[in-house]
């Protein structure tokens, strides 16, 4: 299943019919607002946030700089808890090994992972017959619109509550009011999704990052999904890509406690630690794996283009990025276009660095050429990926491909 690629011109098209489409344009208005404000209004009452942004700034750059010591190091940390650790290499060997875990005929249930979206991961656990359930809200929105994320961490940022409620009703047959509040569509798929939690054979969850010296994942959240997806089926597996690893566990939890503030979703009501499977010894002081946890825990540490770029001068910094989203919205592009601009899987200002790490330099130098060189997602940054000068660096090398013919 390869994961497709966009040109420059598919890429206008796409943003002129968005441009066009006025729900599309009402909904990310919508949503815009709505977030306006509160990133300021956290740092203003927690200042001390900037001191933590710092600490997993200097976390990330020590890691890059020795990537493949931490990938050896996280990965024994992660046999010594009893999980089983892969590294995988391409998007397509990431997909076998999910699926030689996870076989056929499984109930699957995901939390939101932009990694897996990279890998087109639930969509290759479909056609082996697999039925697959996104549980974030957002994210189950679009597997049912068949669309992509619009932003990192509020993927359905396009839609209204009223296109969000025909959606649920057309596929899920769910009935709602003729106004329907966000309170009631919330409501009314948690019912449904709950029935999904307790059958589940598999849960496949992202993480936030990963502890090399204790094999740790930290995942932070709000929803309360991640906890059910990570914690009821008896098989867990954690898809991250390398970058992800810090050196400590409390390097971890404040790359979580960054990631949800400059999300502006701070504090955040959920933060995971996972060591290894469930387990118990209170028989004879016995250590029993698989207690009211998972009897399994699978690890799988993407590279996928991760383990160059730690190696390049410009695309480097791009790894040190957590996923909070907030270049996205400052972004003007992104303000008027969402993910439509960016690439694939991951849009926005940060986008085009991770699609020039995951599907290479030319395909990202085109997209870069639709950026505005503000400089505003610089400004934003919590961990100072200087992503304009990785914009500048990749429209020099559109036009130096075009120089040459």
């Amino acid at each position: 299943m390869p994961v497709e690629r966009i040109t420059l011109q598919e890429a206008l098209r796409e943003i002129y019919s968005v441009l066009d489409d006025e729900t599309f344009q009402r909904g990310l208005r919508t949503g815009v607002r709505n977030a306006e404000g509160r990133f300021l209004k956290i740092l203003a009452e927690h200042p001390e946030l900037e001191q933590l942004a710092r600490m997993v700034e200097k976390a990330k750059k020590e890691v890059i700089s020795k990537i493949d010591y931490y990938i050896d190091m996280a990965m024994k940390s992660l046999e010594r808890v009893h999980a089983r650790a892969y590294l995988v290499h391409t998007a397509e060997e990431a997909r076998e090994t999910v699926l030689r875990i996870v076989g056929s005929r499984k109930l699957v249930i995901f939390s939101k992972s932009m990694v897996a979206e990279e890998l087109k991961l639930r969509e290759a656990l479909e056609e082996a017959g697999n039925e697959v359930w996104e549980t974030d809200m957002g994210e189950l929105l679009i597997q049912l619109s068949g669309g992509k994320p619009m932003h990192t961490t509020a993927p359905a940022i396009h839609m209204s509550r009223f296109e969000a409620a025909k959606l649920l009703s057309k596929k899920l047959g769910i009935r709602l009011s003729e106004n329907p509040t966000p309170e009631e569509i919330v409501s009314a798929v948690r019912d449904i999704l709950r029935d999904k939690f307790v059958r589940a054979d598999v849960g496949i969850s992202g993480g936030n990052a990963l502890a090399a010296d204790s094999g740790s994942i930290v995942l932070v959240e709000n929803e309360g999904n991640i906890r059910l997806v990570t914690g009821l089926p008896p098989v867990h597996i954690a898809i991250m890509g390398v970058e992800k690893i810090v050196p400590t566990l409390q390097h971890a939890l404040a790359a979580a406690i960054v990631q949800a503030a400059w999300a502006g979703l701070y504090p955040p009501t959920y933060i995971n630690v996972i060591s290894g499977p469930s387990s118990t010894s209170d028989i004879e002081r016995k250590r029993v794996y698989g207690a009211h946890g998972p009897r399994e825990v699978h690890v799988v540490l993407v590279d996928n283009g991760r383990v160059r770029a730690a190696r390049h001068e410009v695309l480097s910094e791009q790894l040190k990025c957590i996923r909070c989203g907030r270049c996205q919205w400052e972004c003007p592009v992104w303000q008027q276009t969402a993910n439509v601009w960016g690439g694939p899987a991951y849009g926005g200002p940060m986008g085009i660095g991770w699609t020039a790490i995951t599907l290479g330099v030319k395909e990202a130098a085109e997209l870069s050429m639709l950026c505005l060189s503000c400089g505003r997602c610089d400004e934003v940054c919590p961990v100072r990926v200087p992503l304009s000068s990785i914009i500048r660096w990749l429209k020099r090398q559109y036009a130096s491909s075009l120089d040459k013919g």
